[in-house]
């Protein structure tokens, strides 16, 4: 093989390595108020054991960076919500798709089942649907830098 040829498969490989790295459902992620449209706050998603877990990082609301879950029960019962896991356990449905029992609203003080995948149109748009019974509600999430 030619010298430009190994250098078009070199940049080939490189392009086709860039998007599935990019296409990850972990990381950081901005969640956005669906009713106002504001940032509430960044959530590390990271898998262990295999499974995917999330805590929040950063509050983004102004004057709740400090914000504790009153509304909560049990052990998280005024804790912060700064570095509190609101997702637990998830597992790979296939295809991408996470789902588990563990998503919960420090806001409401609920926990909710939960499904969430990338948005196949744009992969830095984590849509997060949680159900409570029959009814569901899905938030975008947008792909925090850094």
């Amino acid at each position: 093989m030619g010298i430009r040829n190994k250098w078009i498969v070199g940049v080939i490989c490189m392009l086709l390595y860039i998007p599935s790295e990019a296409q990850s459902v972990f990381g950081k992620w901005k969640t956005i108020d669906d009713r106002t449209g504001n940032p509430k706050a960044i959530i590390n998603i990271y898998e262990k054991d295999g499974m995917m877990h999330g805590k929040v990082v950063k509050i983004l609301e102004p004057g709740k960076e400090e914000a504790v879950c009153d509304k909560c029960e049990g052990e998280k019962k005024n804790q912060p919500i700064l570095g509190m896991k609101i997702i637990e356990g998830l597992e790979s449905g296939g295809s991408g798709v996470w789902k588990g029992k563990t998503l919960f609203d420090p806001e409401q003080a609920m926990t909710f089942r939960c499904k969430i995948w990338l948005n196949p149109d744009n992969p830095n748009e984590l849509k997060v649907r949680g159900y409570l019974a029959f009814i569901y509600r899905t938030q975008t999430w947008i792909r925090a830098e850094g």
